[in-house]
């Protein structure tokens, strides 16, 4: 009896996941909701300004005054992949930070999250990693299999946040694109539906009121609770994570 060849491992129950369709993701440090131009462009454009660096390997920007980043938002808010969220830190009431989820495959149960801009207010918070704990909790809960994270090459500090978050280094697509005249190189990490529970719990841990003293320093380290998680670590950050 011949018996039938299978192309890889069987997924039994397969079903695509929908498309992102949450206008709110909220936890006790951070909410996340869906871009709007006339809601959010002056509040992020406020906390951008002055911070030019912030665009150095992004698509867009830096923007020339509000008017310009208030048109961009207004595009970026029309478009469902990208899928832009603006970043409300719940502790000071205000919009400081942008992400989206982009290169939605629900077909392959694929999502990616990326054009993340955290201002200077936001960065090193417990609202921003909230922030990505919450988008990464939305794609594996709604069914996703897959979670990117794709960065230019010589972003040595996105390399070091996608690491911290969980992600595991998969290597580096040279000359993937030219972005504002420049080669890039893309370096490449995902986390996968299988690491999602023992994921979950290093951020409930991170994030726990006891992981913090009086002053508001951690306790443990959120790398260190998602290294035994990562299957392979960046060599560009020599461990540093």
């Amino acid at each position: 009896m011949t018996q039938t060849r299978l192309p890889g491992v069987p997924v039994p129950g397969w079903a695509a996941p929908r498309r992102p369709d949450a206008p709110v993701l909220e936890g006790r440090h951070a909410r996340l909701e869906r871009l709007d131009a006339a809601r959010h462009a002056a509040d992020l454009f406020a906390a951008y300004d002055g911070h030019d660096a912030l665009w150095d390997y992004m698509l867009g920007g830096p923007f020339p005054s509000a008017a310009a980043f208030h048109r961009w938002a207004a595009e970026a808010a029309a478009t469902d992949d990208p899928y832009f969220y603006a970043i409300r830190d719940l502790q000071t009431g205000r919009y400081a930070g942008q992400a989206s989820f982009m290169r939605i495959a629900p077909e392959a149960g694929s999502i990616e999250v990326g054009s993340i801009t955290f201002s200077p207010a936001l960065q090193q918070t417990r609202a921003a990693t909230e922030a990505m704990y919450l988008m990464m909790q939305w794609a594996f809960e709604t069914g996703y299999r897959r979670y990117e994270w794709k960065c230019n090459a010589l972003n040595l500090p996105s390399r070091r946040a996608a690491q911290r978050l969980g992600f595991s280094y998969e290597g580096v697509f040279r000359q993937a694109a030219v972005i504002k005249g420049c080669n890039r190189d893309t370096a490449w990490f995902a986390a996968i539906d299988s690491e999602w529970p023992a994921l979950k719990e290093a951020f409930g841990a991170w994030l726990s009121p006891a992981n913090f003293d009086a002053a508001g320093r951690q306790r443990a380290r959120l790398a260190d609770l998602t290294e035994p998680v990562r299957v392979a670590s960046d060599p560009a950050l020599a461990g540093g994570g």
